[in-house]
């Protein structure tokens, strides 16, 4: 890009300078995750930045900010630059604390890299206890398969089944996240069950005692069973395995056709448990979860976007400084941060069992969970470039926009046939002339960060084909929001 002639950033000292960093760092990280050299550190490209962000709200002194349209351009491409580089050093820092061993975030936000300093006995605990919550899948399935386990053990000793432990094998093997997945499974494994079972009491019929027989036959059988049975499905897997047990226990003990016929009815019983546990505990699985999930995560997503533009809009200070959050931002993120950890486990659920992306027109759930990404890495990155206090226009301009996204985000949760239309108040040329360069850039970091919320915001969509309502304020422009749409790397 740097090397381009039209590129924006042709022509530009610093952001060609910046470019290039970016790029030998991105090299770099990708030679170490090949194993060809050491995990570099986010350090050279930290002071790179810091070098940029110093000198960026400058003007060139290339021709490239001659008048007051092409300086705002550049101001805008330089802020695209910054959160490339921002991204870039993200990923340093996460691949230095993954295979790195680095155990510190120094110079980036402590908040977007917490858990690097924490044991790990800390990090469960807080798994733990996030996850303690009907509304997460984890529990759900937790619930369900503790239930099932349950009720095979008590079927198991009330009816004194002599190899009991085949009920709790089905029950724990068979058992899906959807009442529909439970019967389709059950019902290729009770298929499966019995054929193998009848080629079990066959064999056995045959063999009689003679345990050379089933020594012979158990490996080659177990070989098939382990590595066919997967892949072919639960029928193939319950059918050759029946076998393997048979071959197995008429090495133990002397055993007759009626071995086969003990392991058809334990299977059934675990068919017939697992199912009724699927009927009973969440039968829809993640479906409705991940709508739920994500609806939260959006009423959750709003606050935080709007303390931070506060916080962006009214800090003092140089760039970069780390600035204590007040309780109000804390708990927004701490809430954010929570809730897209149950939606991301709500829709990786969702994936798996089938959901499509998107469903008939409905809402886009993973461009939901990047927005949700993205609002959570602005509240990171954004009260680090200020360099002091907006004037009064700037702030006035600056609540009025993240209010409309805001007021989106909320009727954007309840899923609105459409979805919803918004583009906030880009800023306006008035505030750009009044106010001090230093502060400026801030304020195009800000406007490039919402235009691209809301971009992804509108291509969530709805729960139908209606026209997206338009929120207050807001209007719609086609050609703007496909390009917010191509920045959605910050």
């Amino acid at each position: 890009m740097a090397e381009r002639p039209e590129s924006a950033t042709a022509g530009d000292p610093p952001s060609e300078a910046l470019l290039r960093g970016v790029a030998a760092g991105c090299a770099a990280t990708a030679e170490a995750l090949r194993g060809a050299r050491a995990v570099p550190g986010p350090e050279a490209l930290e002071e790179m930045v810091a070098d940029f962000v110093a000198v960026r709200g400058r003007p060139s002194g290339t021709g490239l900010d001659t008048d007051a349209k092409a300086s705002h351009r550049l101001l805008e491409c330089r802020s695209d630059l910054l959160t490339t580089a921002a991204s870039a050093l993200t990923v340093q820092a996460a691949v230095a604390v993954a295979i790195g061993g680095r155990r510190d975030s120094a110079g980036l936000p402590a908040e977007q890299f917490w858990y690097a300093e924490p044991p790990t006995t800390r990090l469960l605990a807080l798994r733990l206890t996030g996850n303690l919550t009907l509304r997460s899948v984890l529990f759900q399935n937790a619930v369900r398969t503790a239930l099932g386990l349950g009720a095979a053990r008590l079927v198991a000793g009330a009816l004194e089944l002599s190899h009991g432990f085949w009920v709790l094998l089905a029950v724990l093997t068979l058992g899906r996240t959807t009442a529909g997945a439970t019967w389709s499974t059950v019902r290729s494994a009770a298929v499966g069950t019995l054929l193998g079972a009848l080629a079990a009491g066959v064999l056995i019929f045959e063999a009689g005692g003679t345990v050379n027989v089933y020594a012979v036959i158990l490996v080659p059988t177990m070989f098939v069973a382990f590595s066919v049975g997967p892949i072919a499905g639960p029928a193939w897997a319950q059918g050759l395995f029946t076998l393997v047990v048979s071959a197995a226990f008429s090495q133990l003990a002397p055993a007759t056709w009626r071995l086969a016929e003990t392991r058809l009815l334990d299977v059934l019983a675990g068919c017939a448990i697992g199912l009724v546990c699927g009927v009973l505990a969440w039968p829809a699985g993640a479906r409705p979860e991940v709508r739920r999930s994500v609806a939260e995560l959006l009423r959750a997503v709003g606050p935080l976007v709007q303390v931070t533009v506060v916080a962006a809009v009214c800090a003092s200070g140089t760039s970069g400084d780390p600035r204590p959050r007040d309780g109000a931002a804390e708990e927004a993120l701490r809430l954010t941060r929570h809730r897209l950890r149950i939606a991301e486990g709500a829709y990786a659920q969702y994936r798996t069992e089938g959901g499509r992306y998107p469903v008939d027109g409905g809402p886009d759930w993973h461009l939901a969970l990047n927005c949700a990404t993205h609002a959570e890495i602005g509240s990171h990155w954004l009260p680090r470039q200020a360099y002091g206090p907006a004037p009064p226009d700037a702030v006035r301009w600056a609540r009025e926009s993240v209010g409309q996204l805001a007021t989106a985000m909320d009727q954007a949760a309840a899923f609105p046939p459409g979805g919803v239309r918004v583009r906030p108040t880009p800023l306006p040329p008035e505030v750009v002339s009044a106010t001090p360069a230093p502060v400026l850039p801030a304020l195009v970091d800000i406007d490039s960060w919402l235009q691209t919320l809301a971009a992804e915001l509108t291509a969530i969509g709805g729960s139908g084909p209606d026209g997206p309502p338009t929120v207050r304020g807001g209007g719609t422009d086609p050609a703007a929001a496909r390009d917010a749409t191509a920045r959605t790397g910050r």
